[in-house]
């Protein structure tokens, strides 16, 4: 098949991407590399700033572009707004994807108008990046995407294009448990897991003295992803194990650069506020990391695993986080075990030719005839 694949976050076009063309298939990845993360992407379309000249500049690049994106069998998009523009403008570029290629498959991998619905309702989850309980989160990101997703233009958006398209794939549990309420899980919805590309990795079977642990940090979304609260718990860890902890910091820093510092580390922190790995943290795992992060039993019976469970699922408190790690800190000996599993749970269910084959036979599924 001949495949679209517009937009990117966290590195999953380009994953999927890589497993679809490992199985004969034509691939074309149109994206801006995710902001400063610079993914990998065939055809760029980042955009420099919001100045009226980059603007029109950028305007300028996307009305060349897109009548050359025709012809696909399958066209999917990272998420409704997958262009840098204001909701209200990407509309028309929607439209004409749809009328010049086959399938049209919208992606539910982040931040849309269900997941935020579902957030603040207050009961889908006991916790989110919305709400601790009955009780909805106060930051100025929540704000923020409340007013855009809720009830702005992105929000309308999303639904338009929900309806509209031939299918919905999501990534996480909380994307699927979001779009269920709206959407026939047997036709329209798809759970499908995130695909990792799979580097030979041998975990290391000595127990680590002293044990490294890894935190990414996005500066501006600190508070909203819960990185100040696993902070926080590190270093009160570190203070009181010194000789035995030592912790290393990524902040906003690009993608291959990021690999490369997880590189030796031992345990990584990452999504307080999730119940489900996602990019970051599966490609650490592959690595043989140990997670500290989101691993609630729903994540686990919608990946049908009842027994590989090496990730250290904590509540989102400080606390819980510090009873974590210090429990890693009293028990090193853990550590060489959890690393192998981790190892062995990407490869069982993300292996990305994997996920690319559940995708083209879900495609397959709901292609026009």
């Amino acid at each position: 098949m001949k495949i679209l694949l517009i937009g990117e976050y966290s590195n999953v076009h380009h994953s999927l991407a890589t497993g679809l063309r490992a199985l004969g298939h034509s691939v074309t990845v149109v994206s801006d590399g995710d902001a400063w993360k610079n993914y990998p992407r065939d055809i760029d379309i980042s955009r420099t700033s919001t100045h009226p000249w980059h603007t029109l500049s950028y305007l300028l690049r996307l009305h060349r572009l897109w009548p050359k994106l025709k012809g696909y069998d399958v066209v999917q998009l990272i998420n409704p707004v997958f262009l840098e523009l204001k909701a209200e403008r990407i509309w028309p570029f929607y439209q004409t994807l749809r009328r010049h290629n086959g399938s049209l498959f919208m992606g539910a991998f982040g931040m849309d108008h269900y997941w935020a619905k579902a957030g603040c309702d207050c009961h889908t989850f006991r916790y989110s990046d919305f709400n601790l309980g009955t009780q909805l989160r106060h930051t100025p990101d929540t704000e923020l995407f409340k007013a855009e997703w809720l009830t702005g233009p992105k929000g309308e958006l999303n639904r338009r294009i929900a309806h509209d398209c031939d299918g919905i794939v999501c990534g996480l549990y909380e994307y699927y448990a979001s779009y269920m309420a709206h959407f026939d899980q047997k036709e329209k919805l798809r759970h499908i897991p995130f695909p990792i590309i799979i580097e030979p990795h041998t975990a290391n079977e000595r127990t680590p003295k002293p044990i490294r642990f890894f935190i990414g940090i996005q500066r501006s979304r600190s508070a909203y992803k819960g990185t100040d609260i696993m902070l926080a718990a590190l270093e009160k860890l570190h203070s009181r194990y010194p000789a035995q902890t030592e912790i290393i910091r990524a902040e906003n820093i690009p993608f291959a650069r990021y690999k490369q510092m997880m590189q030796g580390s031992d345990v990584i922190l990452d999504q307080l506020y999730s119940y489900t790995p996602a990019m970051n943290a599966l490609q650490a795992m592959s690595q043989g990391l140990v997670l500290v992060g989101g691993a609630e039993p729903e994540h686990y019976q919608l990946m049908n695993e009842p027994d590989l469970r090496p990730i250290i699922n904590v509540q989102p408190t400080e606390e819980s986080v510090f009873e974590a790690l210090e429990q890693l800190v009293l028990h090193p000996d853990f550590i060489p075990g959890l690393k192998q599993d981790s190892i062995a749970y990407v490869k069982k269910h993300h292996d990305h030719i994997a996920v690319a084959q559940s995708y083209l036979r879900f495609w397959e599924q709901r292609m026009k005839i």
